[in-house]
């Protein structure tokens, strides 16, 4: 493990602490959840506590390989997916092995491919490891599948393996998804936190080649996801359809706030998914500060490495359009 770490990676979503902290009420745009998801019939059965989750959870591998067209061998299941980050991580990479990390992205692939023993630099020609986010956090941009089967080829003629981070796509666009190429060389990560909305049910699950599956399943803490998880999560297996309308009206938010910010003269990144980050002209860290106290939470891209901007989130129309009041406040 590199012994250079020394702190967690900073994450969005921080209402409940902040509630704790106040009795202001905070509209959260710091954290990338679908504002319109799907409505899954499911509650809490209590019955089910009685009992340890099926830790090799065949009827949920089974769901999920539905979904993807892929078999059940090939799926793995984790806590989240940090979790599965992290297993990977422990999976494949050896002590020393360079790792391809491309910033700004996602930091939780760092941190675990440094406690796995890896040395993390950007475009490392040499990575045994290739990490993509895909569309990317917190930019938003989507590579085009062409892109990443181009990638993938690369990756196969020189023994590598390229991990594609899908936790966005069903909210973005999911015909570049490469969920359905089975190779040796590529894995690809899903998330239900970010398409159902479901922070507090920790359920993600990786596709990949079957010996890797296996060895992953094998890294992996028994009964990582509990029971209640589970549950939802064969629940919601059977509204992945409903995500289409999603992102019919998360790709109507996204270009009426994108209207409002180029008529205010604010630069943004080009987004395909449910968040944006932009350029408010002013450093992220007060300006953040200045909008918690209005009651809105944004995410400082400090830790990304771009302490001049920020991410915000697509929600409804009328908490975009507090937003962006709040916002122009600011920066006028």
């Amino acid at each position: 493990m590199d012994p250079g770490i020394v702190a967690k990676v900073v994450h969005g979503g921080k209402v409940p602490r902040q509630k704790n902290n106040t009795a202001t009420h905070y509209i959260d745009f710091s954290a990338n959840f679908n504002p319109f998801p799907p409505r899954v019939a499911w509650s809490p059965d209590l019955a089910l506590l009685a009992d340890y989750p099926d830790d090799e959870y065949l009827e949920l591998r089974e769901a999920y390989a539905r979904l993807v067209g892929r078999a059940p061998e090939e799926i793995c299941v984790g806590n989240g997916s940090a979790e599965i980050i992290r297993t990977f991580c422990h999976t494949v990479i050896r002590e020393g092995m360079p790792v391809r990390i491309d910033p700004p992205t996602f930091g939780e692939y760092a941190l675990s491919a440094r406690l796995a023993g890896g040395t993390v630099a950007a475009g490392s020609g040499g990575a045994g490891v290739r990490f993509l986010c895909n569309p990317n956090n917190p930019t938003g941009y989507l590579t085009p599948r062409s892109n990443i089967v181009e990638m993938l080829a690369a990756a196969e003629k020189a023994d590598r393996v390229l991990f594609v981070d899908e936790a966005f796509i069903e909210l973005a666009d999911p015909r570049q998804s490469v969920a359905d190429i089975a190779s040796p060389h590529l894995f690809v990560m899903r998330s239900l936190t970010k398409e159902f909305a479901v922070p507090g049910i920790r359920f993600g699950f990786g596709i990949g080649d079957p010996a890797l599956v296996s060895r992953m399943e094998i890294m992996r803490p028994p009964w990582s996801v509990n029971s209640f998880a589970e549950s939802f999560a064969l629940a919601a297996a059977r509204k992945y359809r409903d995500l289409g309308e999603s992102r019919h009206r998360i790709e109507n938010e996204r270009e009426w706030i994108c209207s409002r910010l180029l008529g205010a003269g604010i630069a943004y990144e080009p987004s395909a998914t449910n968040f944006i980050m932009l350029y408010p002209g002013q450093p992220a860290a007060p300006l953040t500060a200045a909008l918690r106290t209005m009651g809105i939470l944004v995410r400082d891209c400090t830790s990304f490495g771009k302490p001049e901007a920020i991410r915000v989130a697509v929600r409804t129309r009328e908490e975009n359009r507090l937003l962006l009041e709040a916002l122009f406040a600011c920066v006028r």
